[in-house]
Protein backbone atom coordinates (compact mmCIF):
# COMPACT_ATOMS: atom_id res chain seq x y z
CA UNK A 1 0.00 0.00 0.00
CA UNK A 2 1.29 3.28 -0.56
CA UNK A 3 1.52 5.94 1.51
CA UNK A 4 -0.28 9.44 1.30
CA UNK A 5 1.90 12.19 0.82
CA UNK A 6 1.71 14.39 4.24
CA UNK A 7 2.07 17.56 1.81
CA UNK A 8 1.27 18.86 -0.92
CA UNK A 9 2.34 21.01 -3.54
CA UNK A 10 0.90 24.76 -3.66
CA UNK A 11 0.26 23.75 -7.00
CA UNK A 12 -1.71 20.35 -5.98
CA UNK A 13 -3.56 22.55 -3.53
CA UNK A 14 -4.06 25.16 -6.55
CA UNK A 15 -5.74 22.45 -8.54
CA UNK A 16 -7.59 21.20 -5.57
CA UNK A 17 -9.12 24.20 -5.30
CA UNK A 18 -10.10 25.29 -8.68
CA UNK A 19 -11.77 21.78 -9.25
CA UNK A 20 -13.86 22.94 -5.73
CA UNK A 21 -14.43 26.12 -7.09
CA UNK A 22 -15.44 24.76 -10.57
CA UNK A 23 -17.65 22.32 -9.25
CA UNK A 24 -19.41 24.81 -6.96
CA UNK A 25 -20.13 27.34 -9.46
CA UNK A 26 -21.61 24.66 -11.94
CA UNK A 27 -23.60 23.60 -9.38
CA UNK A 28 -25.02 26.59 -7.99
CA UNK A 29 -25.96 27.58 -11.45
CA UNK A 30 -27.42 24.43 -12.43
CA UNK A 31 -29.88 25.19 -8.77
CA UNK A 32 -30.80 28.38 -9.82
CA UNK A 33 -31.74 27.42 -13.83
CA UNK A 34 -34.16 24.76 -12.54
CA UNK A 35 -35.41 26.86 -9.51
CA UNK A 36 -36.13 29.80 -11.16
CA UNK A 37 -37.81 28.21 -14.55
CA UNK A 38 -39.43 25.14 -12.86
CA UNK A 39 -39.06 25.37 -8.95
CA UNK A 40 -37.63 22.42 -8.75
CA UNK A 41 -33.87 21.62 -6.89
CA UNK A 42 -31.24 19.79 -8.44
CA UNK A 43 -31.41 17.20 -6.10
CA UNK A 44 -34.72 16.35 -7.01
CA UNK A 45 -34.27 16.45 -10.56
CA UNK A 46 -31.54 14.23 -10.36
CA UNK A 47 -33.87 11.68 -8.31
CA UNK A 48 -36.35 12.17 -11.34
CA UNK A 49 -33.50 11.48 -13.37
CA UNK A 50 -32.67 8.43 -11.74
CA UNK A 51 -36.16 7.23 -11.82
CA UNK A 52 -37.14 7.92 -15.10
CA UNK A 53 -33.67 5.85 -16.16
CA UNK A 54 -34.75 2.99 -13.87
CA UNK A 55 -36.36 -0.65 -15.03
CA UNK A 56 -40.32 0.34 -14.68
CA UNK A 57 -39.28 3.92 -13.67
CA UNK A 58 -38.52 2.56 -9.77
CA UNK A 59 -35.34 1.77 -7.65
CA UNK A 60 -35.29 0.54 -4.21
CA UNK A 61 -34.98 3.59 -1.81
CA UNK A 62 -31.34 2.11 -0.77
CA UNK A 63 -30.43 2.00 -4.49
CA UNK A 64 -31.65 5.74 -5.39
CA UNK A 65 -29.63 6.87 -1.93
CA UNK A 66 -26.66 5.51 -3.46
CA UNK A 67 -27.57 6.80 -7.45
CA UNK A 68 -27.72 10.37 -6.39
CA UNK A 69 -25.24 10.58 -3.39
CA UNK A 70 -27.23 11.39 -0.65
CA UNK A 71 -27.58 9.75 2.88
CA UNK A 72 -30.70 7.41 3.56
CA UNK A 73 -32.32 9.48 5.90
CA UNK A 74 -31.48 12.39 3.49
CA UNK A 75 -33.17 11.09 0.63
CA UNK A 76 -36.11 9.80 2.78
CA UNK A 77 -36.82 13.76 3.45
CA UNK A 78 -36.06 14.42 -0.36
CA UNK A 79 -38.87 11.61 -1.32
CA UNK A 80 -41.52 12.71 1.12
CA UNK A 81 -41.00 16.27 -0.58
CA UNK A 82 -41.21 14.36 -4.29
CA UNK A 83 -44.58 12.34 -2.59
CA UNK A 84 -46.16 15.50 -1.48
CA UNK A 85 -45.72 17.06 -4.85
CA UNK A 86 -47.14 13.81 -6.36
CA UNK A 87 -43.83 13.32 -8.58
CA UNK A 88 -43.03 9.81 -7.05
CA UNK A 89 -45.05 7.51 -5.04
CA UNK A 90 -43.79 4.52 -2.63
CA UNK A 91 -44.33 1.31 -3.67
CA UNK A 92 -43.71 -1.96 -1.01
CA UNK A 93 -41.16 -4.70 -1.94
CA UNK A 94 -43.09 -7.68 -2.24
CA UNK A 95 -39.81 -9.85 -1.86
CA UNK A 96 -38.45 -7.80 1.19
CA UNK A 97 -41.32 -6.49 3.73
CA UNK A 98 -39.23 -3.84 4.72
CA UNK A 99 -38.12 -2.86 1.68
CA UNK A 100 -40.16 0.63 -0.50
CA UNK A 101 -39.24 1.45 -3.83
CA UNK A 102 -39.32 5.36 -5.22
CA UNK A 103 -41.66 5.11 -8.36
CA UNK A 104 -41.84 7.98 -10.91
CA UNK A 105 -45.72 9.23 -11.19
CA UNK A 106 -47.03 10.74 -14.97
CA UNK A 107 -46.64 14.46 -13.07
CA UNK A 108 -42.74 13.35 -12.11
CA UNK A 109 -41.96 12.64 -15.72
CA UNK A 110 -44.24 15.64 -17.15
CA UNK A 111 -42.27 17.98 -14.22
CA UNK A 112 -38.33 15.93 -15.44
CA UNK A 113 -39.38 16.27 -19.20
CA UNK A 114 -40.51 20.25 -18.91
CA UNK A 115 -37.02 21.03 -16.72
CA UNK A 116 -34.50 18.73 -19.00
CA UNK A 117 -34.08 21.49 -21.51
CA UNK A 118 -32.91 24.13 -18.85
CA UNK A 119 -31.01 21.60 -16.99
CA UNK A 120 -28.74 19.90 -20.47
CA UNK A 121 -28.94 24.06 -21.48
CA UNK A 122 -26.81 24.66 -18.55
CA UNK A 123 -24.73 22.02 -18.79
CA UNK A 124 -24.15 23.26 -22.60
CA UNK A 125 -23.19 26.80 -21.36
CA UNK A 126 -21.41 26.28 -17.89
CA UNK A 127 -19.53 22.84 -18.99
CA UNK A 128 -19.43 21.80 -22.95
CA UNK A 129 -18.91 25.19 -24.78
CA UNK A 130 -16.13 26.45 -22.57
CA UNK A 131 -14.13 23.24 -23.45
CA UNK A 132 -12.87 21.73 -27.03
CA UNK A 133 -13.21 17.70 -28.24
CA UNK A 134 -9.76 17.05 -26.32
CA UNK A 135 -10.40 19.33 -23.37
CA UNK A 136 -13.63 17.48 -22.84
CA UNK A 137 -11.49 13.66 -23.42
CA UNK A 138 -9.00 14.49 -21.24
CA UNK A 139 -11.75 15.62 -18.70
CA UNK A 140 -13.67 12.27 -19.30
CA UNK A 141 -10.45 10.46 -18.81
CA UNK A 142 -9.37 12.81 -15.25
CA UNK A 143 -13.26 11.51 -14.36
CA UNK A 144 -12.42 7.56 -15.12
CA UNK A 145 -9.66 7.87 -12.46
CA UNK A 146 -11.33 9.83 -9.84
CA UNK A 147 -14.10 7.20 -9.73
CA UNK A 148 -11.83 4.11 -10.01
Amino acid sequence: MQRAPERLSSGEIAVWRKFLRAHATVVRQLEADLLGAHSLPLASYDVLVQLVEAPEHKLRMTELADAVLLSRSGLTRLVDRLEREGLVTREACVSDARGLFAVLTQAGYDRLRSATGTHLRGVSELVVSKLDPEDLAALDRAMDKLLS
